[in-house]
């Protein structure tokens, strides 16, 4: 089992930057596939970005694809979401998330651990 802490979230103008971190603890968080998800008001929770075990593989959202970056540190237990030239339509919770399965996957239901998110919040 696994719990997730996410932190960083907050104000910024749109443009801006912001690193969210998500801490895990247990021992096992290499054997996790690792995601990023937000959700904005009204709206249904979306994928964001995913980071295989050992970092290797990543894949994004078409929305995010060349600002956003997700990386990891198996030594720290620790998943970054790097966010740049955010825009307004990025505000949303903002949750990290931990799968036991292999490969990569947009679908909440496939994993199994979640965050109980950061808020980020962009001014225009």
């Amino acid at each position: 089992q696994v719990q997730l802490v996410e932190s960083g979230g907050g104000l910024v103008q749109a443009g801006g930057s912001l690193r969210l971190s998500c801490a895990a603890s247990g021992r096992t968080f290499s054997s996790y596939t690792m995601g990023w998800f937000r959700q904005a008001p009204g709206k249904e929770r979306e994928f964001v970005a995913a980071m295989s075990r050992r970092g290797g593989n990543t894949y994004y959202a078409d929305s995010v694809k060349g600002r956003f970056t997700i990386s990891r540190d198996n030594a720290k237990n620790t998943v970054y979401l790097q966010m740049n030239s955010l825009k307004p339509e990025d505000t949303a919770v903002y949750y990290c998330a931990a799968g036991g399965m292999v490969g990569l996957t947009t679908t909440p239901s496939a994993y199994g651990y979640w965050g109980q998110g950061t808020q980020v919040t962009v001014s225009s």
